[in-house]
């Protein structure tokens, strides 16, 4: 019964007002009338105008976890709770200890495989000059046996020089190669070590507000582990829940307006950048009318990061508020929602 007192209030002070003509036209002179239409507006509600769609949300963001790579100690952790911090500043430094002694253990094996390289060049030169000698050696040979003034004994055995010349020659130029390719191994241990100590440096990846501070300098970690979390500034929204016949009608892109709890005389435009293409809430499929219409579809009513970044220091998530769409594309807003931002 008592849930039926505010309309008959309503009903009875409108009763009032229209039973007294001339009362009421000086009392909307001073503006009481006016006061109690807002009064009997708000105990008995006011009906939206055709093709605008309310709905109950929050407003959210996009969550970045800032996390370490691998496990470890974390060294330090630069930011706090409610810092905001631009892309690529560093939240927290690794204890890289280990990395920088593996790291110096490389380079070492880089100079020592550059070094063979060296040695192994000066061995083919030299194995190069043996083999012109081993040459010239069995052309000389060859002549003089022709002539008659030498055996085929030493033609076979200056043959058998230059055989082995041309064998140590290739094999120069192998070990050469394997020098090469040792020192490229030794490299690329370098670059991979570089690159696990760029990434003990953690930074943020957006700009955003530090929410939650998970741990502390000197923890150890394992790997994949959030350091801190950091909502997206440049990307909040409204999520809410709309039955089927108001989601059928939404279009993206489509304009909206965000009326939050606290600040109530303020009305943020917003766009449709998300309706669900599944139900949200069970039963998932229906087969009946009347069933299809318990269906609630979710829907993510975007503000535009140009707004955001204007006014930074009023996003916070998790503040509620109320959601109008416009399920006509030809709806002129009414008066009482158009854009109202703070100055």
């Amino acid at each position: 019964m008592r849930r039926f007192r505010p309309l008959f209030l309503a009903f009875c002070l409108s009763t009032a007002i229209g039973a007294h003509p001339g009362p009421t036209f000086a009392a909307d002179q001073n503006g009481i009338g006016s006061m109690l239409q807002g009064l009997i507006q708000k105990l008995g509600g006011k009906r939206l105008p055709t093709g605008i769609a309310a709905a109950n949300g929050r407003i959210e963001a996009d969550q970045i976890l800032v996390s370490a790579k691998f496990a470890g100690r974390v060294a330090d952790v630069l930011v706090s709770e409610g810092d905001t911090v631009d892309a690529g500043a560093i939240i927290a430094r690794m204890d890289t200890t280990e990395l920088e002694a593996q790291l110096a253990g490389a380079k070492a094996q880089v100079r020592r495989a550059e070094t063979a390289i060296i040695s192994a060049e000066a061995a083919i030169e030299q194995r190069k000059s043996e083999l012109a000698l081993a040459k010239q050696e069995l052309d000389r040979a060859a002549q003089l046996k022709d002539k008659g003034f030498g055996t085929q004994q030493t033609l076979d055995l200056k043959r058998s020089t230059l055989n082995v010349a041309i064998a140590a020659t290739n094999a120069a130029n192998a070990s050469r190669d394997d020098a090469e390719a040792a020192a490229d191994v030794a490299r690329a241990d370098v670059a991979r070590l570089e690159a696990q100590l760029d990434d003990a440096v953690l930074k943020a990846t957006r700009r955003g507000r530090v929410e939650y501070k998970l741990v502390q300098s000197g923890e150890v970690v394992a790997a994949g582990a959030p350091i801190v979390t950091l909502p997206d500034l440049e990307s909040v929204y409204m999520t809410v829940f709309v039955p089927a016949k108001v989601a059928g009608l939404l279009a993206v892109g489509s304009a909206t307006r965000i009326v939050l709890d606290p600040a109530p005389d303020y009305v943020v435009p917003a766009t449709v950048s998300f309706v669900a293409g599944s139900a949200q809430f069970t039963p998932k499929t229906v087969e009946t009318s009347d069933e299809r219409e318990k269906l609630m579809f979710r829907v993510k009513l975007a503000i535009a990061p140009a707004l955001l970044r204007q006014y930074e220091s009023y996003v916070k998530t998790g503040v509620r508020g109320v959601a109008y769409m416009a399920t006509d594309a030809g709806l002129v807003w009414p008066a009482e929602l158009d854009v109202k931002l703070p100055q």
